[in-house]
């Protein structure tokens, strides 16, 4: 395991030209959640943009309560704050689904794709997962987003019935990545992609469609335990995905109630 690009915040800032995300910085050597901690930071509306890192996380979580595997020092674990956002859920899922599949670029043949709602792949295997968490508040609009990056696992360190279907950036470029510097262009691109999307929805969507790979393909879809077939023609910044259904007619879905079952 590489022990050369253990985070830190002072290396992490250098050179670090973001407006919005990443003024403050705070690394743990181990906690139970990242997205936890920076929701208690959230409560001072100072902290917007604070970015929370972990080398380890003991409770980590994915989309669906599902745990996230990962090793001390293996990935990138982070959680964002964002407070007084000006942006919907919906659209704000899709703008770091962006961010985050260029910020990991293209270390293998291809670049990394987006597998919606929340899911980055590298060579059809997952990389990356997102979770976004609103957080009450009487007078801002609160929003948690914790971004997981596999970067330094082999294909043992998945539990066997996940060696199928996940990697790393390691196993991808047969290389060893840096933490620091893919962590410098994961907040780089979330703030630039921020600043895009508030200025024009569009410019998010059009990118999402480029990187989708659902975007022209059939698949099952299932909401609030209800399945839907159809071919997906699109996406919506507001609804969610668009589906031309089997049955006829078109259907949008929105992140938080849906899930893709079947390619």
């Amino acid at each position: 395991m590489c022990q050369t690009d253990m985070l830190d915040p002072d290396k992490i800032k250098i050179n670090l030209k973001t407006k919005r995300i990443g003024k403050k910085i705070l690394v743990y050597n181990s906690t139970s959640s990242t997205n936890d901690i920076a929701a208690e930071y959230a409560k001072d509306k100072n902290n917007d943009g604070l970015v929370i890192f972990a080398e380890e996380q003991t409770a980590g979580k994915g989309r669906g309560g599902n745990k996230w595997f990962s090793r001390h020092s293996e990935s990138i674990l982070c959680s964002i704050t964002l407070i007084n956002s000006t942006l919907k859920a919906e659209l704000l899922s899709l703008t770091c689904a962006v961010a985050t599949a260029e910020a990991i670029g293209r270390p293998v043949n291809s670049e990394a794709r987006i597998k919606w709602p929340n899911d980055i792949l590298l060579a059809g295997k997952k990389v990356a997962g997102i979770l976004l968490e609103s957080k009450p508040s009487n007078t801002s609009n609160i929003y948690i987003i914790g971004i997981g990056i596999n970067c330094h696992q082999e294909k043992e360190s998945f539990p066997s019935e996940l060696q199928s279907t996940a990697t790393s950036i390691d196993i991808e470029t047969r290389a060893t990545c840096d933490r620091i510097i893919l962590a410098k262009r994961l907040l780089t691109s979330i703030d630039s992609w921020l600043e895009l999307a508030e200025k024009n929805p569009g410019n998010v969507t059009n990118r999402w469609n480029e990187l989708s790979v659902q975007l022209g393909h059939r698949i099952t879809l299932l909401y609030n335990g209800r399945k839907f077939n159809g071919n997906c023609i699109g996406i919506d910044p507001e609804r969610g995905l668009i589906l031309q259904l089997d049955t006829g007619g078109v259907r949008m879905f929105d992140a938080t109630h849906s899930s893709i079952v079947k390619n």
